[in-house]
């Protein structure tokens, strides 16, 4: 199951309405725009470097050309959908934006940091939630953990960031019920794609001017920890995508993989060797492993 999809900076992509989980993506074609590193397209488009650079047979010392086309390889398989709104799985850090029961969005984000950190727990939490307010060029009001690590290091301790280029919340911020999360801008686009935030979504700032005016206020939204996904496509082949268990939530990735094909009743349909190997190398790549 194949979607060759133009890339342009922006992921201008129309998915079609779908009513369950789904595959999306497969073989794409992105054309390099003016600034672009390797760096920062696999940030936009949550796919390693080392990825593209394998998929392209790219010298990373060299740059790149404005208009050249990169093979970018990123199949995914969509955990659930909503009639409107928000789900975000922490594993594959990616945010699924729904509108009339249709896909309308879905790009890589940042997530809290995998590990505590002087005592802190930073890792973004799972639960649904809904969009509570939203900022335009919003100030900054730093939480205390965030200002004893800032004590700690120390760095000037602040209370408040003014709207600007240094204030991490970047020029649009959506506030959700669930206490001090916030998907907002970033001024660090690098770190999209990882787990670098405390605890907040962080989006990159092409995907944010996108997302802000189509979420209104009380656009119900989930966070979910769902590290293996599987789908049976409507031609009874059998689709599986295994991320990397980045919070140790699970106690064995592999029982939890055998569970869902065993409930979907396919166990007896794949190639475990495939399975074993997608189980190895955790790259959330969507794989088909139909015998």
């Amino acid at each position: 199951m194949w979607f060759p999809v133009l890339l342009s900076f922006f992921l201008a992509v129309i998915f079609p309405a779908i009513g369950k989980a789904a595959v999306i993506g497969g073989e794409l074609e992105y054309s390099v725009e003016k600034g672009d590193t390797i760096d920062r397209i696999a940030a936009k488009l949550g796919v390693p470097a080392a990825r593209i650079l394998n998929a392209n047979g790219l010298d990373p010392k060299k740059h790149l050309s404005v208009g050249q086309k990169l093979k970018v390889f990123d199949r995914k398989i969509v955990p659930f959908t909503m009639d409107e709104g928000i789900v975000i799985n922490i594993p594959e850090r990616r945010l699924y934006f729904f509108r009339e029961n249709r896909l309308a969005e879905t790009f890589p984000v940042a997530l809290g940091l995998s590990r505590k950190t002087n005592g802190f727990d930073w890792r973004t939490p799972t639960g649904k939630f809904v969009i509570t307010a939203k900022e335009k060029d919003p100030t900054w009001y730093v939480p205390p953990s965030i200002q004893e690590k800032m004590a700690r290091e120390g760095k000037e301790v602040l209370v408040t960031v003014p709207p600007g280029s240094d204030n991490p919340l970047g020029r649009y911020a959506l506030k959700t019920s669930l206490p001090g999360i916030l998907l907002h801008e970033t001024n660090k686009p690098s770190s999209i794609s990882r787990f670098e935030s405390h605890g907040c979504i962080r989006v990159h700032p092409v995907h944010m001017e996108k997302l802000f005016p189509r979420v209104q206020r009380n656009t119900p939204g989930e966070i979910i920890y769902m590290p293996v996904k599987i789908f049976l496509a409507d031609n009874n082949r059998v689709f599986v995508e295994i991320n990397a268990d980045a919070y140790g939530k699970m106690k064995n990735i592999r029982t939890e993989t055998v569970k869902k094909l065993q409930e979907a009743g396919v166990a007896e349909r794949v190639d475990w060797q495939k399975i074993e190997r997608l189980l190895r190398e955790k790259s959330g790549l969507a794989e088909d492993v139909t015998l």
